[in-house]
């Protein structure tokens, strides 16, 4: 699974992550996680990806990530507060498998 993560610079992201990717592998699951910006979005989208998710700190911006997602029919969803951590994996796995159910 691809998942897209968008984020204010795509460099906080990076724990955040790692926590998701060894949530996953828990599960048996394969998952390729990017972080990028908000100014690469559109581009970036264009790529197979399966699911977008948008960080805490730009939900500001998560109406016009989402219409560029809905352009590229790709799934798109905020990223919980609470899964924003280096323990919301869970979480955060909980909520990427809701978004591509």
């Amino acid at each position: 699974m691809k998942v897209l993560f968008v984020c204010s610079g795509g460099m906080s992201s990076s724990i955040v992550v790692k926590a998701l990717k060894t949530e996953a592998q828990k599960h048996g699951t394969d998952m390729e996680v990017l972080a990028i910006g908000t100014n690469e979005v559109a581009e970036e989208i264009q790529k197979g990806w399966d699911v977008v998710m948008v960080a805490p700190q730009i939900r500001h911006r998560f109406n016009a990530v989402k219409a560029e997602a809905d352009k590229a029919s790709v799934p798109c969803g905020p990223i919980p507060p609470q899964a924003y951590t280096p323990l919301g994996g869970p979480t955060l796995y909980k909520t990427v498998q809701q978004l591509v159910s």
